[in-house]
């Protein structure tokens, strides 16, 4: 009755959730506990009862008492006289089954533990390398199974005594600190590679060490584990920089050695097996290395249409038969040809993929590349879509190709980069298009489709710079640089420094009815408060210029315009013994012309630059005197080595049929300043006043020479200066001033910015010790 209860409730818990969720579980009274009885009258356990809190949930039955009643067939002690017998304990089960194995071993003549019948009668217990071992070990005469049979020795050996003992005290570990990291030293040691990497241009060590997962991890890992994944990782890196240097069959094996390291007792000792018990040694992660033959070109294939010239793909094709298959090799010669290509009139050809059959017997491998050259094209028409900033119109004044033009994928990319650099765009795309229309000369016809993406045409900038004698300068301007399409911009400029303040608005076309011609309608107005001059000044002028921009350096550049300046300055009256503030009214014509040599428009190494400027003005303040200021401005650079430059400047100006006293403070040249003679402060050259004021020249001459090294993103420039100005209006070279310092750049895609510390030579009275400068751009 009581298995049939546990049973009962065994199955109850079996039932499947889905069927409890009837509703909510009734409060049901827990079973009561059925003690269990041996024959003895004792209880042989008793379950624990559920705390009286517990609700237990009302679980339907399985199958019904009555039902389960009827299943059962009857069973009385008439068909069973076994039934009304009682249970014999287990002790008493275990004697019986011992007791007639006993008899069945006699029977047979072996005993219950299965050795000899003898034995069991009292013959000689055995043995086990000459120590006897009892039948029984336990002692017990009959067992229902016999005890194991004792193989080891040891086992039955008698224990030593005590005293014998040599009991060495336990030493504990310090317990570890949870927080402290645990990490394993190791090294790596490449082995095999040095005869691969003699016989390649690439230094193969280098390559294998700059990109190693185990010499990135600085010999220490968290734990073994992660030493063999970085070895596992690297063994498939050297694998792959085998192949791409021709070694398809080089193998790669790995391991790592610890050796064990004996205690010193042990090494004193000589012991083998305590050094082998010692503690392990540093962890070497080893990679062998066999690299095996190197493929070579046994023949090259391209199978491409003709083309024109017959030989282009040929001539642009570097590899040649009987050279390495070096990966990066094979990848620059497809690039080259794939670049080649749209160059010469081709912009539809593909680069198909290629074929290397590899002969291990001969260490030779034949290439194969498949090449559509696609139709040859020339220049056509224009289209363009998106969101427009522009039209089609302007974007054809952009471009630097006209129609019939042998097409060239350097002018396409050339246009869509004037674009960016416009500044309108978040994105411009630019591609050739089939149209089918013949051009003549087996070419036909592409048009440029133009897909625009009109970005914010507004931009917020500011500028900072520092000059001794100059002071602090802060330029900011707010720019909409398409607010008259096509690219007509109103910029606002405002100017805030220690010795200048103004404000002016510019209007400015760019890519004026020509690529890279502005036109630009000025007005300002600013206040100047230098040792030279005090002014208040206002200026409306119109410019036309041609310039060159850093995507278009040009190699002749032009501008002329004119200008009308209203301003009130102060000058010092040497008759009067005072500075005296007086008007001036001046309308002037500009005219520039400049032819640039030079390798780079914003950080030039080699080449030359010549600038003429010739303004002729005149003063409307009474008499009206005419005059003209004319200057010339020549530099050179010069390459010693690829990191040092040697550049030098020239300027030589001149102010004609005016006298000093009749032009304005501000029209007369002054020398000294960061983009002047470094050393002196700014305008401090020339004539001065009593009052050690400069009062500026009618001829200025100036020289710098400088020793430009680089070193990555950046650079260091010695240099010297020297110049003056004169009252006459031809430059004598006399009393030259000079200035030497040193200077630090540091080289970004918009320019260097320039750090320059200069000191005068030959120091005279109220002239500063040292002199900075802090600005964007080289000095010249």
């Amino acid at each position: 009755m009581l298995i049939l209860s546990a049973s009962s409730v065994s199955l109850c818990l079996g039932v499947p959730a889905q069927a409890q969720s009837a509703g909510p579980p009734a409060a049901v009274e827990p079973p009561p506990v059925v003690r269990t009885i041996g024959t003895d009258g004792t209880d042989i356990a008793a379950p624990t009862p559920p705390p009286p809190d517990v609700l237990l949930p009302d679980v339907a039955p399985i199958i019904e008492d009555e039902e389960f009643r009827d299943a059962i067939p009857p069973i009385s002690a008439e068909d069973d006289p076994e039934l009304d017998r009682p249970l014999e304990s287990i002790a008493d089960f275990e004697r019986r089954q011992a007791e007639a194995a006993a008899r069945r071993g006699r029977g047979n003549g072996t005993a219950a533990d299965g050795t000899a019948a003898a034995d069991a009668q009292g013959a000689a217990p055995p043995e086990v390398d000459g120590t006897p071992v009892p039948a029984l070990a336990d002692g017990d005469a009959v067992e229902a199974i016999g005890d194991a049979p004792i193989g080891d020795s040891e086992l039955a050996a008698p224990l030593p005594p005590l005293g014998s003992f040599n009991v060495e005290p336990v030493q504990f570990a310090e317990p570890e600190d949870e927080g402290r990291n645990r990490t394993i030293q190791y090294s790596l040691q490449v082995n095999g590679l040095a005869a691969a990497d003699t016989a390649t241009d690439v230094d193969l060590a280098d390559l294998f060490d700059d990109l190693s997962a185990l010499r990135d991890g600085d010999g220490k890992a968290d734990n073994i584990a992660m030493v063999r994944a970085r070895l596992s990782a690297d063994a498939e890196l050297m694998q792959r920089i085998l192949s791409s240097e021709g070694f398809y069959d080089g193998r790669v094996d790995t391991r790592i050695d610890r050796t064990p390291v004996a205690s010193e007792a042990t090494k004193e000792a000589g012991d083998t097996e305590g050094r082998r018990r010692g503690r392990r040694g540093p962890v070497v992660a080893v990679i062998d290395v066999t690299p095996g033959q190197r493929y070579s070109f046994a023949s090259i294939d391209i199978q491409a249409d003709p083309t024109v010239p017959p030989t282009l793909i040929e001539d642009n094709f570097p590899l040649a038969v009987g050279e390495p298959i070096v990966a990066q090799r094979v990848q620059g010669a497809e690039a080259a040809i794939a670049l080649k290509l749209p160059e010469e009139g081709y912009p539809f050809a593909k680069i198909g993929r290629r074929d290397i059959l590899l002969d291990g017997a001969t260490g030779m491998g034949d290439y194969m590349l498949p090449v559509e050259i696609g139709p040859r094209a020339r220049f056509g028409g224009f289209e363009t879509t998106g969101d427009l900033a522009f039209d089609v119109d302007h974007v054809a004044i952009m471009s630097r190709f006209k129609r019939g033009d042998l097409y060239d994928s350097r002018k396409a990319d050339d246009l869509r980069q004037a674009m960016v650099a416009t500044g309108l765009f978040s994105n411009v795309a630019v591609e050739p298009q089939q149209t089918g229309e013949s051009a003549g000369d087996g070419t036909e016809y592409v048009t440029m489709k133009v897909t625009q993406d009109a970005g914010p045409p507004r931009t917020i900038a500011a500028t900072a710079g520092y000059g001794t004698g100059e002071g602090i300068r802060l330029e900011g301007s707010w720019t909409h640089r398409n607010l008259f399409p096509p690219e007509g911009a109103l910029i606002v400029r405002g100017v805030a420094g220690t010795q200048e303040q103004g404000l002016g608005v510019t209007l400015r076309r760019s890519n004026a009815g020509r690529r890279d011609r502005t036109f630009e309608l000025v007005s300002e107005a600013k206040r100047s408060n230098y040792n030279a001059f005090e002014a208040l000044t206002g200026r409306v002028g119109v410019r036309w210029s041609y310039d060159s921009t850093p995507l278009w350096q040009k190699k002749l550049t032009y501008a002329y315009g004119a200008e009308l300046i209203a301003t009130s300055e102060d000058d010092y009256d040497f008759a009067r013994g005072e500075r005296v503030r007086d008007f001036y009214t001046i309308l002037g014509l500009t005219g520039q012309v400049g032819i640039d040599r030079s390798d780079s428009l914003l950080d030039p190494t080699k080449g030359f630059r010549i600038t003429a400027l010739v303004q002729p003005e005149g003063s409307l303040s009474g008499k009206f005197t005419p005059y003209a200021r004319t200057r010339l401005d020549v530099s050179g650079y010069y390459p010693v080595t690829d990191s040092l430059v040697l550049a030098g400047r020239v300027r030589v100006g001149s102010i004609l049929g005016a006298s000093r006293e009749r032009l304005a403070p501000s029209r007369r040249f002054y020398a000294g300043g960061g983009g002047s003679v470094r050393g002196f402060g700014y305008q401090e050259l020339g004539p001065k006043d009593p009052n050690l004021d400069p009062i500026g020249g009618r001829s200025v001459n100036e020289a710098a020479v400088e020793a430009r090294y680089r070193f990555g993103n950046f650079g260091v420039v010695g240099f010297l200066d020297a110049g003056q100005v004169y009252r006459g209006s031809t430059p004598t070279f006399a009393d030259l001033r000079f200035g030497a310092g040193i200077g630090a750049r540091y080289y970004t895609n918009f320019g260097p910015m320039r750090f320059d510390v200069a000191t005068p030579l030959g120091r005279r009275p109220g002239e500063a010790k040292i002199a900075v400068y802090v600005s964007i751009g080289q000095a010249f």
